[in-house]
């Protein structure tokens, strides 16, 4: 008879197959299942992942919650999708699943090793490297529309003018399958590109019109798209954007952008860190992520002081109220002692 650890081990070996029986009313994004929470709701908040990073940062079937901060494995899905209340019915559920044939939407639990596959750490790479600074091209003058006029030669930016776009069953039909981007490079600890950020964009201006315009892809848990080395104060945010609009006036604040409330909750604090501004976007996702990220400072002894958009997001509230207004609100969020330090109108 196969133990509680192994069934689990089994049912982390085949995560996407999991995630799509239980899981149904989310989607795989990279390495990620992305769905509203452990009871299969729709959204965005909690993230399964689906395959190992290559090192002991994560580990298939592992899920966070980054609104209400659950965590667990893919026996708690089970558990939790199914209504169980006791781990017996759980684990006969799980027998039972494990039975089945693979069916075709489940992907093999061992495939074969491909050469820098899709969504590696490896491909990230790959493309941050076939892209070129940002200054001059589309990407710059998409965020100039934005109201975002410092990150035109940001070391963490860059171009692609051909960027390839896989169609999900969202678009419409004869979507194209390449488009301009802005590439943004995820980077680990020691400053290695470990992922990427794309936003594809309408050479016509503004965003490129597919359902998904925006997707990172490598290892991202616990990473993010860092503006500026790591110090005693920092700043944290969702999205590359957000944290453009904040640079605009706290230009020399070290900042990292998580790519999604889930990954903001998950970052890596670094050693130097003391005090942490999160400024999180005006939703149920970016407060969950703000309490998350509270309740992991507090053992660490790091101050977190939460900024919190008027709109949805700063970038929101940086193109409907300008930059002087925008700075003006800005040092009222502050500690005083960061105000002269940091603010610059």
């Amino acid at each position: 008879m196969e133990t509680v650890s192994d069934i689990a081990r089994r049912l982390a070996d085949n995560a996407e197959a999991v995630c799509r029986r239980y899981l149904s009313n989310g989607r795989r994004e990279g390495r990620y299942w992305l769905v509203g929470d452990v009871r299969n709701a729709p959204g965005r908040s909690l993230y399964v992942r689906l395959s190992g990073s290559g090192d002991a940062s994560g580990q298939p079937g592992k899920w966070t919650d980054a609104e209400s901060g659950e965590h667990g494995d893919l026996l708690d899905v089970i558990a939790a999708s199914c209504g169980h209340a006791n781990l017996r019915d759980t684990l006969a559920e799980a027998r039972r699943f494990l039975s089945l044939p693979a069916t075709d939407n489940a992907e093999p639990a061992n495939p074969k090793p491909r050469k820098a596959p899709g969504g590696t750490p490896a491909a990230a790479r790959r493309l941050w490297a076939a892209a070129h600074p940002t200054a001059g091209t589309l990407a710059a003058s998409y965020l100039a529309g934005r109201g975002i006029h410092r990150a035109g030669n940001d070391p963490a930016l860059r171009f692609h003018p051909s960027c390839y776009y896989r169609a999900s069953r969202d678009d419409v039909p004869g979507v194209r399958s390449t488009y301009p981007a802005m590439i943004a490079s995820v980077t680990n600890d020691h400053g290695a590109v470990v992922g990427v950020h794309r936003t594809w964009l309408d050479p016509a201006g503004g965003k490129a019109d597919v359902a998904y315009p925006r997707r990172a892809m490598g290892q991202l848990l616990g990473y993010g798209v860092r503006f500026e080395a790591a110090a005693e104060v920092m700043a944290a945010g969702e999205g590359v954007e957000t944290i453009l609009s904040l640079r605009e006036i706290l230009p020399a604040m070290p900042m990292i952008a998580g790519l999604s409330a889930a990954h903001l909750a998950a970052i890596r604090f670094p050693e130097t860190l003391r005090r942490l501004y999160v400024a999180c976007d005006r939703d149920a996702a970016g407060k969950g992520a703000l309490a998350t990220l509270r309740e992991r400072a507090v053992e660490l002894h790091i101050e977190v002081v939460p900024l919190i958009p008027a709109h949805d997001d700063f970038n929101s509230d940086l193109c409907a109220m300008g930059r002087d207004a925008f700075a003006g609100r800005a040092a009222g969020l502050l500690r005083h002692e960061d105000v002269g330090r940091f603010l610059k109108s």
